[in-house]
């Protein structure tokens, strides 16, 4: 298992990098966050997953392995193949990833291209189980309650255009301890 790749950036393409680690070159297919890393130029470390299959071999990078862990975590939802999971990963933080599945927040997956009702539901479901069993999520150990008001903030900034990223950036800007009401109103005044 190729776990972690460190070397320089010797080709950027759509589809993904080349790293050069001692004179071998690894086609890396990154997630947003590794290809901005490697956009700098210069050495670059990024942890990895090797996808193994009888037709190809396929490797994945990631910034951090808090990234890579949920990765592999999403590989194992029925449904999500390696694709899927890193548009997932690419997406958004491991933090926010993590605090979707602990707040049920089907929504944040649904926005995803590639991903349905059914396949965010799943994963919702699946990996709430296995990150609340393993008490990697520090925050869905809060009440039920806690969150609710920032995805009614968020909800209500959708049904005014937002998309569900630009609804999120611009709540991010506000106070979390504020009712929802305030943190959109303070939202609509900073995009104004």
């Amino acid at each position: 298992m190729i776990s972690r790749l460190r070397g320089e950036v010797v080709t950027r393409s759509a589809t993904g990098i080349v790293l050069d680690v001692g004179g071998v070159g690894y086609l890396v297919n990154p997630t947003a966050t590794a290809r901005r890393r490697a956009e700098g130029g210069g050495e670059v470390v990024l942890e990895t997953y090797l996808q193994v299959r009888e037709d190809v071999l396929q490797l994945f990078g990631f910034a951090d392995a808090a990234e890579r862990e949920l990765f592999e975590l999403l590989l194992s939802v029925q449904g999500v193949g390696p694709k899927v999971a890193l548009a997932i990963v690419s997406g958004s933080s491991p933090e926010e990833l993590r605090r979707a599945i602990a707040l049920e927040d089907t929504a944040r997956f649904q926005a995803i291209p590639g991903i349905g009702k059914k396949t965010a539901e799943r994963v919702v479901l699946e990996l709430k189980e296995k990150l609340g069993s393993v008490g990697q999520v520090g925050e869905s150990q809060r009440s039920e309650d806690d969150g609710k008001p920032h995805l009614v903030a968020r909800d209500a900034l959708v049904e005014l255009g937002y998309s569900l990223t630009e609804a999120e950036q611009a709540l991010a800007g506000t106070d979390p301890e504020a009712p929802p009401e305030e943190r959109v109103r303070e939202a609509l005044k900073k995009a104004a």
